[in-house]
């Protein structure tokens, strides 16, 4: 049987150091796993172009794994023909037309929301990051104070323009989706979370009382999810670029 390749997608006010742990977890299992860089300046703008790049350079099937607003990417970018599956961890699956803003406010407002500051960009538009003051309490509250104050300065902002795009036709209509969803995340309610992943139809682990980063501070759990994920895609009788 032939494993998929694993493509981790990081998500908003991150970077792709965040999958460390996970690909610890994951490094003795034989996998080939890809972390690159999401520019997080809009899902259809760039994103997701980008990503479909990467995944279009890869022979043989592919999982894409999602976290945050990674998951909207991988919705988009999971069409490519060779993608075999999505894992969402902690991660937004917009259906076609939805933007994540109005999409997330029918929902409870999530811990974040009064610490997210816009900064200009050139073109007039903007971008957005976490007040490190914060930081931890919204993004990442189970992981240790001082791991939390160097990730709040080295966080990358994500572009207005991704919360108000309308999203594409989504891959979780055409793909298997397996979900972790942190019942603490302070970053995207919970709620949203249940409804996104209840629709899709996705096979879901709940990971109590975990953080929105729960990949770095549960990277067991979601190592395991994974695993489950790529046995149920991989193949020998689908032929796949």
């Amino acid at each position: 049987m032939a494993n998929p390749t694993i493509v981790l997608i990081h998500g908003a006010f991150a970077d792709a150091s965040g999958w460390s742990r996970l690909h610890a977890e994951l490094a003795g299992d034989g996998f080939t796993i890809k972390a690159p860089p999401n520019p997080l300046r809009g899902i259809t703008v760039a994103d997701a172009e980008y990503t479909k790049s990467v995944i279009e350079q890869i022979e043989g099937p592919v999982l894409l794994v999602g976290h945050s607003y990674g998951g909207a990417v991988i919705t988009a970018a999971g069409v490519a023909d060779n993608v075999v599956g999505l894992v969402y961890i902690a991660g937004m699956a917009p259906d076609a037309g939805e933007d994540l803003a109005t999409f997330q406010g029918q929902f409870p407002a999530p811990a974040v929301g009064p610490f997210l500051r816009p900064s200009p960009l050139p073109d007039g538009g903007a971008e957005f990051s976490i007040d490190p003051s914060g930081f931890h309490e919204a993004f990442c509250a189970d992981l240790p104070e001082a791991e939390a104050a160097f990730m709040a300065i080295s966080q990358r902002p994500l572009s207005g323009v991704a919360f108000t795009e309308k999203a594409p036709t989504p891959a979780w209509r055409t793909r298997p989706s397996w979900a972790v969803l942190p019942t603490a995340d302070g970053t995207i309610h919970p709620d949203v979370h249940r409804f996104s992943y209840d629709r899709m139809g996705a096979k879901v682990t709940v990971a109590e009382g975990a953080s929105h980063v729960v990949m770095m501070s549960r990277p067991a759990v979601v190592a395991d999810v994974v695993r489950e994920a790529a046995a149920s895609t991989a193949t020998n009788e689908r032929s796949i670029r």
